[in-house]
């Protein structure tokens, strides 16, 4: 048995959940249009680009939460998940998802994207574990502001180092699969480094490395890559 890891975001799903929670709140008007927007658009290219402020990100994404009541927040969240979320489910990544759990393994998903955001579509795909960055939640109301270290970049080995001190889990025949560049600490970190569906940078990358490159956009799931 083993640890295989996911990251979320064009990896899982066929689009950026942090971005299109984003656009939804826009869309409905939640947020003012011509301000959010540009925002949203910006900061997601830096994050392509690899030159986000992690921080400066949070705390203009998570500022509508503390905006609404939370029995509000949870209900748009609903709408985004049934409307936009589902609909860029990826078959071939619950199979490959399937196949670890199959095997015995202990399945996880780390995420930049919010905890707010992302531990529904988690659930969906049926996977246990979930590190991802925390919303502050204090006296029934989120506070715009976030809890520890952000679940990005180097943050994500730091979270997972901690999670495995107080879990039977080690990284030994470790996996972990991403699309993004902004991974390459964690994929190092991991045995099994998986590059899937990669962003340029990834893809060189990787390629250089000998690692493994698959895509879960098709109609079926490759399976060479479990023999290493």
């Amino acid at each position: 048995m083993s640890l295989a890891i996911f990251d979320l975001d064009n990896t899982l799903i066929a689009d950026d959940s942090d971005y299109l929670w984003g656009q939804f709140l826009v869309d409905r008007g939640i947020v003012d249009k011509a301000q959010y927007e540009a925002a949203n658009a910006k900061f997601y290219d830096d994050y392509k680009q690899g030159c986000l402020d992690i921080v400066e990100f949070l705390n203009f994404s998570l500022k509508p939460l503390s905006e609404h009541a939370p029995r509000q927040l949870f209900e748009w969240r609903e709408q985004f998940i049934e409307e936009i979320i589902k609909p860029l489910m990826l078959k071939p990544a619950q199979a490959l998802i399937d196949k670890h759990k199959a095997k015995g393994d202990t399945l996880m998903v780390i995420t930049a994207t919010n905890r707010f955001v992302t531990e529904p579509i988690v659930k969906l795909y049926g996977i246990e574990h979930l590190l991802a960055t925390t919303p502050e939640f204090i006296d029934g109301r989120y506070t715009g502001n976030f809890s520890g270290t952000p679940c990005f970049q180097a943050g994500k080995v730091a979270l997972l180092e901690d999670w495995l001190t107080s879990s039977e889990e080690t990284l030994a025949n470790s996996w972990f699969y991403s699309d993004s560049h902004n991974d390459l600490p964690l994929l190092n970190r991991v045995q099994n480094p998986v590059a899937v569906d990669p962003d340029e940078k990834l893809k060189a990358y990787a390629e250089q490395s000998n690692w493994p490159i698959i895509s879960l956009r098709k109609d079926h799931c490759p399976t060479h890559h479990f023999q290493k």
